[in-house]
């Protein structure tokens, strides 16, 4: 099999490139994550998408593939949280990890799913690895925080993520692991953009999906609020979308105590919140309130 001609639509260049249509785009993730294009046919597809950009219908699409594909996560019927991991912390301590254990401290199933896709930034797996949080197989239950690498979830995923280390940019797969819910029961998505544009088009997507998700914008692109200003905040379910959250504007009187962004400091700063230490970042104390109530009946 080839993508040879799904490139040729979409690899036109910014003006004339043309879309594909849903069914499309899962036959051609479908054939990527099942490692059978070829080297160079799946560095075409990364940069002609990287230009072009993804239409809703497409990430739909490739969303219909990787969910056919992945092993899937086992919860235990509790109320569950997926968690994306993929930016890590460049000027800003990574507090995703601090987000799951606030939300599993209120008995929700966690699952933080991510791979180490740039050497120059701070993962999660190395801050939960300073928690004494190991990568977990695929289940996990009320009460519990799992780390689950792309690897275990999907091969050919982790795969398609590991190009940016060759062409330097980000694909559609960096997309696609912000939308897609690994787990094998309902859960809400927790997603995060940095940039306007990604604010359109994953809104656009999870609408068209009906998945449940929350969507802000995170910190350096993670899924937890900036500890520092509280984000808007929207819910979308069953195709509706509401806003659960404004933004609030204007400058704080007083800057939270932020740790350093070393994975060690960023721990310890954890276990101090948790514990009561610390006061929980009001940001992110209000982005647990609205994920709890989106998963608990």
């Amino acid at each position: 099999m080839s993508i040879s001609h799904y490139i040729k639509d979409i690899g036109r260049g910014k003006d004339g490139a043309r879309s594909i249509d849903r069914a499309q785009a899962a036959d051609l993730m479908g054939q990527v994550l099942d490692g059978q294009v070829s080297d160079l046919e799946l560095g075409a597809f990364c940069l002609a998408m990287r230009i072009k950009g993804e239409t809703p219908e497409e990430m739909a699409g490739f969303l219909d593939a990787v969910h056919a594909r992945l092993n899937k996560v086992v919860a235990s019927g509790a109320p569950t949280v997926v968690l994306p991991s993929y930016n890590g912390a460049r000027k800003l301590p990574l507090l995703t990890p601090l987000l799951a254990l606030l939300l599993a401290r209120e008995g929700a199933a966690v699952v933080v799913h991510g791979s180490v896709t740039e050497d120059k930034r701070v993962p999660s797996e190395a801050v939960f690895a300073e928690l004494g949080i190991q990568p977990s197989a695929v289940s996990v239950s009320a009460g519990e925080v799992a780390f689950v690498r792309t690897a275990t979830l999907h091969a050919g995923l982790d795969r398609l993520l590991s190009v940016r280390r060759v062409v330097g940019l980000r694909n559609s797969g960096h997309s696609l692991v912000k939308l897609m819910n690994p787990c094998e029961v309902p859960a809400l998505v927790v997603g995060s953009y940095t940039h306007p544009e990604y604010l359109q088009s994953m809104s656009a997507t999870f609408a068209l999906t009906g998945q449940h998700a929350l969507l802000l914008r995170g910190t350096e692109g993670e899924p937890v609020a900036d500890a520092r200003r509280t984000p808007a905040m929207d819910v979308f379910k069953d195709g509706q979308t509401r806003r659960v959250q404004d933004q609030r504007e204007g400058s704080l009187n007083q800057l939270p105590d932020m740790p350093a962004i070393d994975a060690a400091a960023t721990a310890e700063y954890i276990r101090q919140v948790v514990r009561g230490d610390r006061v929980v970042p009001e940001p992110i104390a209000l982005q647990v309130q609205h994920i709890l109530r989106e998963v608990k009946p």
